[in-house]
């Protein structure tokens, strides 16, 4: 009996663990589909031979990848439904998967930008890319509390010196925001570029702090692009430089040697934020 109640024990807090898990971690070949943790590649860009073509972070309102090279670029899913949905999707549902189950879609378009939230450097006169000459790494990882996926790239010219950059992003179980993290792990102070990326027609909000932008992207991989918003949380004393260029609202920090940014997304297939009105005011008070 008492082993019973111990089997019994053991499998209803397994599923209680499979209930409460609201994100989730996805880096993979292409050629095999396999998970893995960890990928190196001594050239730098693996875009075409990985899936999705970088690691992949969901929580259950929206998800994030890295591109695998030198962009430092955040690329977003957006959902329909709240629910993990990249184990299934692997990023790219079919016409049937989004029209009868109701799966997300890949429409949001980052363009020579680092899309919402990404990381590039800056050397006062010019943005550097990410390019490494000693090798990049992706990671992914879960915990009880949330996930995280990060991309680091070693011996980027800058200003003279070769230094490394690690960009983080983490969701946890409870939010919608994603944590973006760079760091400078060669030690170095330098400027890093980040923003939220726009298309014309697109609503803006840029005040202290925020940045929202809502409106449709001009998609190749869709006949009817959705309306999807984009939005950052910072901290105005970490920036030196804020300014709108054709394509994003951009912002350089002060020299560091690191910077964290909240970011978050919706769309307007979804049921909660799904209009201009309510995504920017959750922007204005997240």
């Amino acid at each position: 009996m008492l082993i019973k109640r111990i089997v019994l024990s053991l499998m209803l807090l397994n599923m209680s663990g499979l209930l409460l898990a609201q994100s989730d971690v996805s880096l993979f070949w292409r050629k095999d589909s396999l998970q893995q943790t960890e990928i190196f590649s001594a050239e730098g860009d693996l875009y075409r031979l990985v899936g999705h073509h970088g690691p992949a972070i969901e929580n259950k309102f929206m998800g994030l990848r890295l591109y695998f090279n030198h962009s430092g670029a955040i690329d977003v899913y957006s959902k329909q439904i709240h629910r993990l949905e990249l184990e299934q999707a692997h990023w790219y549902p079919s016409d049937k998967m989004q029209k009868e189950q109701g799966f997300g879609c890949d429409e949001y378009k980052v363009g020579s930008t680092v899309g919402l939230g990404g990381i590039n450097l800056w050397d006062g006169e010019q943005v550097i890319k990410l390019t490494a000459t000693q090798g990049r790494t992706a990671r992914v990882s879960t915990n009880k509390k949330g996930a995280s996926m990060e991309m680091q790239a070693k011996g980027i010219a800058y200003k003279g010196e070769m230094v490394d950059i690690t960009i983080r992003v983490s969701v946890n179980n409870k939010d919608r925001e994603a944590k973006v993290e760079a760091i400078c792990t060669s030690g170095h102070k330098v400027q890093f570029l980040t923003g939220v990326n726009r298309h014309p027609g697109n609503s803006v909000i840029n005040q202290d702090g925020r940045i929202g932008v809502w409106g449709r992207h001009p998609a190749d991989v869709s006949k009817a692009p959705i309306l999807i918003g984009g939005g950052m949380k910072y901290k105005p004393s970490d920036f030196a430089i804020k300014r709108v260029t054709e394509d994003a609202v951009q912002l350089i920090s002060k020299p560091a040697k690191k910077l964290k940014t909240i970011i978050v997304s919706a769309g307007e297939k979804e049921k909660e934020l799904n209009t201009e009105q309510a995504f920017f005011d959750y922007v204005k008070n997240f």
